[in-house]
């Protein structure tokens, strides 16, 4: 079982709506760039970029370089936190 602080980091990186809205993006769209993300939701790429940020320094999400690209999908702990949104 993890810790308190580690469950604490994890929801905290979800503590947003942008940020559910990205864990949910990309649960469906595994690879997606932060261009793509930000193209999806309308909203500004800097913005985007902030947040996913955020969710791979909480663990929700894994970041793969391509390039000049950044592609994302969900980590582990991401899918069980999309499993857990879902069920809710």
């Amino acid at each position: 079982m993890k810790t308190v602080k580690q469950l604490e980091r994890h929801f905290k990186g979800l503590a947003n709506h942008h940020r559910l809205n990205i864990l949910l993006l990309v649960s469906q769209n595994p690879g997606i760039t932060v261009d793509g993300i930000a193209g999806k939701l309308n909203c500004n790429f800097k913005t985007i970029s902030e947040h996913t940020k955020k969710l791979v320094q909480a663990g929700l999400l894994n970041k793969k370089y391509r390039g000049a690209s950044v592609a994302h999908s969900l980590s582990p702990y991401g899918e069980k936190f999309f499993n857990f949104i879902k069920n809710f």
